[in-house]
């Protein structure tokens, strides 16, 4: 996996400070079905509304229930992005970024606080029968980039598809108005820890 900062042509759009933002984040294993919550936002200052799903833990759900998700709430037609919490959800569920983008027609952006182990990763994924089909989603889920957003001392780092490398950082800047990371996922984890657990939990 290589962290660079090639620039990537797809297609262009206005990102306008109100922007439809669908930020999605798993709550803690609990069981078999783990919760999901998406919040959506207008760029990262109203919440306009959630939504939820499960999926199977250590499955192979994560792009279809997701892409349903998105596709049945109400507000689908305002949405202009989606914001993952990284690309690995309920273990190792992992998330085809490529076809969740061509499902629900949108871009799709990964966000992760540190690049990955991807060793790591690689020897946790043989302990699992389907192991490698998960291993070549994670690679084609493509460049990660590095961001700075809030925080010149806590940098992100994001992977992308269906969109410019620009507008993707434009997306998360504008949307990172609390912290380094984009309020979208920072409202869905709370959520989601928070039904999980019983009260909210910060990620470490």
């Amino acid at each position: 996996m290589i962290v660079d900062d090639e620039f990537e042509m797809n297609s262009r759009f206005v990102v306008k400070p109100e922007i439809r933002l669908l930020g999605v984040d798993d709550s803690f294993l609990s069981g078999e079905e783990v919760l999901v919550v998406g919040t959506i936002f207008r760029g990262g200052e109203w919440l306009d509304g959630v939504v939820r799903t499960t999926i199977t833990r250590d499955g192979m759900n994560a792009t279809e229930r997701l892409s349903r998700m998105v596709r049945e709430t109400r507000h689908y037609r305002q949405l202009r992005a989606i914001l993952l919490d990284g690309i690995t959800f309920a273990g190792f569920n992992v998330v085809d970024m490529e076809r969740l983008c061509h499902e629900t027609g949108l871009p799709v952006i990964a966000i992760m606080r540190r690049v990955p182990d991807f060793e790591k990763i690689r020897r946790a994924l043989t302990y699992l029968s389907d192991g490698e089909e998960r291993w070549e989603l994670i690679l084609r889920a493509g460049r990660i980039v590095r961001v700075v957003t809030r925080e010149p001392d806590r940098p992100i780092h994001i992977q992308f598809t269906g969109l410019r490398e620009e507008d993707a950082v434009q997306i998360v800047r504008l949307s990172s108005t609390r912290s380094s990371i984009p309020e979208p996922l920072r409202a869905a984890h709370l959520i989601a820890t928070g039904i999980a657990c019983g009260e909210s939990k910060r990620r470490s």
